[in-house]
């Protein structure tokens, strides 16, 4: 027992530095794109913003099936007949994702009028964009049952035939946020912290599962109506992301298996200094660039 510890003890580092090294190899020569021509993929929130390029981008890319759910119908069906008119065959349903039964109800539906769904786009999300203390109790409910608990009911709705398929994907679009809060979005911010341990979780729960895979998305700041109003202190240093950029990297990400991506990749840099600044080095950091007064003129979506 003992020579096996050691063992396992010493080829430890060596499988480290494979990995790295692998990782190193993958950026410079990426692996072989995944083939989407027999996916069936359904998005979430997706008749408008983020939602609609991934449908474009999917059916571009080859899908086999879009379906799209969302609460606006004339924003689906516009989507949808946009969808069509590229040649892929796409459908929309009504559906509230922080509505529980809702879900599962839809989700039946989906199975019996369109078939399995071989990979889930969870991209719906609200944001309410005001502290705690000026924030409607209804408004903040909302928010934590569409951007976090829905990802659970949806989840929980397709990933069983995924795992009897041995095929299948989760993909949740998620935010920097998540890593980095901002005063003026604690709703936001909050649900994303939980949403990335969600999948941060699940990542870590299907690495047994053949041919069932995750991808967290973490964006910086998208040009989209949802954050319509926010400013950002130095906007040619940091300019916000275009959402079909954002779409295009996620599918992407898919292709090639990759269970988290940050955008852009300086986001890293981000990160590391969250691990080793102290916190007023990160107050006066957030300060400067503006992310401490940025939602002071947010509007969001009209």
């Amino acid at each position: 027992m003992i020579w096996k510890w050691l063992g396992a003890l010493l080829l430890f580092p060596v499988q480290m530095v494979y990995l790295v090294v692998k990782a190193a190899v993958c950026m410079v020569l990426p692996p072989k794109l995944r083939d989407l021509s027999g996916e069936n993929v359904l998005i979430t929130g997706g008749g408008r913003g983020i939602g609609r390029h991934l449908a474009r981008e999917f059916a571009k890319r080859g899908a086999r099936k879009i379906i799209l759910w969302g609460r606006t119908e004339k924003c689906l069906k516009d989507t949808t007949e946009e969808i069509r008119m590229m040649g892929t065959e796409c459908y929309y349903f009504i559906c509230d994702v922080g509505n529980r039964e809702e879900v599962y109800q839809q989700a039946k539906a989906v199975r019996e009028k369109v078939g399995d769904i071989t990979i889930l786009v969870n991209n719906a999300a609200v944001v309410h964009g005001k502290s705690l203390m000026d924030s409607d109790d209804d408004a903040l409910l909302k928010s934590q049952h569409i951007n976090t608990l829905g990802q659970f009911w949806t989840t929980k709705a397709f990933l069983p035939r995924m795992l009897e398929l041995q095929n299948g994907h989760i993909v949740c679009l998620n935010s920097v946020l998540a890593l980095s809060a901002i005063p003026g979005a604690i709703d936001y911010c909050t649900s994303k912290a939980s949403s990335f341990a969600f999948m941060e979780s699940l990542t870590l729960g299907l690495l047994d599962c053949p041919g069932v895979n995750a991808t967290t998305v973490l964006p910086f700041h998208t040009s989209t109506e949802m954050f319509q109003g926010m400013r950002i202190r130095f906007p040619n240093l940091f300019p916000p992301l275009k959402p079909e950029t954002v779409a295009r990297r996620t599918v992407e990400a898919v292709q090639m298996n990759q269970a988290f991506l940050l955008l852009p990749w300086t986001m890293h840099v981000l990160v590391i200094l969250k691990s080793i600044l102290p916190q007023a080095a990160l107050e006066e950091i957030h300060k400067f660039s503006g992310s401490y007064t940025c939602m002071n003129t947010f509007k969001g979506r009209t």
